[in-house]
């Protein structure tokens, strides 16, 4: 009959078994939302790049498609063609 006390354990075996899986549960929940809060900050950090590059885009000249906005240039035959028309504005 002893044997088969063992076999089944204590129920103090069981309890410690218990506490065990739970606290083995309770450290991947842990490791869990540690990998979670290093993602968020990735991605905090990636949406400040982001919205710095766009703020760069938006004052350096940069057009919505990607291309840059050329000034155009004059002829010095265009130039005087202007100034003897009138348009000195543009």
């Amino acid at each position: 009959m002893d044997e088969k006390k063992e076999e089944r354990g204590t129920p103090e075996d069981s309890d410690e078994r218990i506490q065990q899986e739970t606290i083995s549960e309770l450290d991947r929940a842990d490791q869990i939302a540690e990998r979670q809060k290093r993602e968020n900050d990735r991605r905090e950090e990636l949406i400040n790049r982001e919205e710095a590059l766009h703020a760069r885009k938006m004052v350096g000249g940069v057009t919505e498609a990607g291309q840059e906005a050329k000034p155009v240039e004059e002829t010095p035959q265009e130039y005087k063609d202007k100034i003897l028309r009138g348009d000195l504005n543009d």
